[in-house]
């Protein structure tokens, strides 16, 4: 059996990739044209602050996405002779680990700016002449922030789960639960325009356990992957019933009286080991081989399998 190459998706998913590409170099885009507005209105708001930094770190799953999906298809090696599909999971634990320390950050920031009882200058800015106060600016490029970004999530959904691909999935829901964050800051805005200066500070450390919640959501998800945890849905922790269907397709075999099979996350795709004992004068040789062409054939995610024959099957410690 040969060893195998450069992963290459199924036809029907290539455009869908294509598209999830295209959509992250527009979030990238757009992001950045966020960023440069905030930065130029933020001043000494606390809430703007949280959102500017939060924003900053949503890049990261949007520039992990097009790092890893130029890279991960790329032919094995002697250095690495299972390919480079994890890029993908190494990527995501980055941009969570970073999610995750910036929310401990902002925590302790804004609580300190609480405790001190700064209180922020929100002041006017002149455009085109006119004095506006600067509060009604950051409002309006908060609603900008958030807007365009939840359409662009929700777009995105449905092509990451496609995908199997949870870097891009995880990213379309940091876009579609920024209103969250941009409702929050809005609220400390008018707030302090009200003359309720604490308010800017509370909104900030509300934005700041988002941040943690996302942070340690996803940290939790990669780290399992990369654990090789029993593959699970891209949107949540529900195990993947493809490895049922597998183990029950192998039984379903005439020269195979019974199976047990083992994958896990390689990124997008599944790697694994599928045991199975044989009925007598079975050719393995031959049957083997078209086995796992057969296997690889079920289902583009399962790319590396190995179909072992055996004795008797493995006692698996917990209970599948």
């Amino acid at each position: 059996m040969e060893r195998p190459g450069r992963f290459d998706l199924p036809e029907h998913l290539k455009p869908v990739l294509k598209k999830a590409t295209r959509l992250e170099w527009v979030t990238l885009v757009y992001d950045m044209s966020v960023l440069l507005l905030m930065y130029l209105l933020m001043g000494t708001s606390q809430a703007m602050k949280s959102a500017f930094l939060q924003n900053i770190l949503g890049l990261l799953p949007t520039i992990a996405f097009l790092i890893a999906s130029r890279i991960y298809n790329q032919v094995p090696n002697a250095y690495f002779p299972y390919g480079y599909h994890r890029v993908f999971s190494i990527a995501f634990l980055a941009g969570s680990l970073a999610l995750f320390g910036m929310g401990i950050f902002l925590i302790f920031d804004s609580t300190s700016v609480l405790l001190m009882a700064k209180r922020p200058d929100i002041g006017y800015k002149e455009v085109f002449g006119w004095q506006i106060w600067a509060g009604w600016l950051m409002m309006a490029v908060l609603v900008y922030s958030a807007l365009p970004g939840m359409l662009m999530g929700y777009k995105k959904t449905p092509l990451a789960r496609q995908l199997h691909n949870k870097v891009l999935f995880t990213d379309a829901n940091t876009q579609k639960a920024n209103y969250m964050t941009s409702l929050a800051a809005i609220l400390g805005i008018a707030g302090v325009g009200l003359g309720y200066w604490w308010a800017d500070g509370a909104t900030a450390l509300i934005i700041s356990f988002f941040v943690l919640k996302d942070g340690f959501t996803n940290l939790r998800t990669s780290t399992l992957d990369l654990m090789d945890r029993h593959p699970v849905q891209v949107d949540g922790d529900q195990k993947d019933e493809l490895v049922r269907e597998i183990e029950d397709y192998v039984r379903s075999w005439s020269w195979v009286r019974d199976a047990d099979v083992r994958f896990r996350e390689q990124g997008q795709v599944y790697f694994g080991e599928v045991c199975v004992t044989v009925q007598p004068g079975t050719n393995v040789v031959q049957e083997v081989e078209e086995g796992v062409k057969a296997l690889e054939n079920y289902n583009w995610r399962i790319h590396d399998v190995v179909l072992m024959p055996v004795e008797t099957l493995p006692e698996r410690s917990v209970k599948k």
